[in-house]
């Protein structure tokens, strides 16, 4: 299962990070579907490297002030980026100059030479919550399409990727994969990148029956728990990353500190 890369870089926020993904045993706390598929390319390759420098909570302006150019130091033959969501989650956002700076970003890792790799986000169609912010959602997937048409970068399409929409793929909070989506998404990376692999879907644990009491309860738990938090922390401007450091700030094989 040999492959081209030996130095990946990954770019972004929370869903490149891992969180939903709980691994106590792992630097801040997570595994994800990118150390997920670094173990992979690791397995095959003795010096593969593999750096994380992405943090919960960024928007795109600081992944490109903070991690683009320890990305490029790093010279890397493969960076994985996945950014915007965080922006489109605000009360407002002008997308057109989100995707001018996003433009700039891929340009500037483009001069690498690396094999890029980008995401679109994904379809919240079938979210009660975030599917009021689906006309975002599919502008920004679009952006996302053009310019990596633009700068050569390779796209997995996560709007595509209907099977999302089971929320057994997903972590309690809403909000972020859970381990079998973080899985499933390691999957398609591999697969994107044209490498062999013996990654399964994970097993998909079927919730019990709930009454509507039931159900009104836990509607009631996670507004407390997640949405209260998140709303509190974006009035007062902060973020879930704040204190944190990046994962693997230099190349290290996937799972150590």
């Amino acid at each position: 299962m040999s492959h081209p890369y030996r130095r990946w870089v990954a770019l972004g926020d929370s869903f490149t990070e891992g969180v939903g993904d709980p691994d106590p045993a792992r630097p801040n706390g997570v595994r994800g579907w990118a150390d997920r598929a670094a173990e992979v390319l690791a397995a095959a390759e003795p010096d593969f490297g593999y750096a994380n420098l992405a943090i919960r909570g960024r928007k795109l302006g600081p992944i490109v002030a903070e991690q683009l150019s320890p990305a490029l130091a790093l010279e890397p033959d493969l960076v994985t980026l996945y950014a915007g969501a965080n922006d489109i989650l605000r009360p407002s956002v002008d997308l057109d100059t989100l995707a001018t700076s996003y433009d700039v970003a891929l340009g500037t890792l483009a001069t690498s030479g690396a094999r890029l790799l980008v995401f679109t986000p994904f379809d919240p169609g079938g979210s009660a919550t975030y599917r009021l912010l689906r006309g975002r959602f599919a502008l920004w997937a679009e952006h996302v399409r053009e310019l990596a048409d633009t700068h050569g970068a390779t796209v997995v399409d996560y709007w595509r990727l209907r099977e999302y929409r089971d929320w057994r793929l997903w972590d309690d909070d809403r909000m972020h994969m859970g381990p079998a989506g973080h899985q499933r998404m390691a999957i398609e990376v591999l697969d994107t990148l044209g490498v062999a692999h013996p990654l399964e879907p994970l097993p998909l644990v079927d919730a019990p029956p709930t009454s509507r009491g039931d159900a009104l309860r836990a509607n009631a738990r996670w507004t407390r728990e997640f949405l209260g938090p998140w709303v509190q922390r974006r009035v007062t401007g902060r973020s879930s990353g704040d204190g944190l450091s990046p994962k693997y700030p230099a190349y290290a094989r996937p799972g150590k500190a």
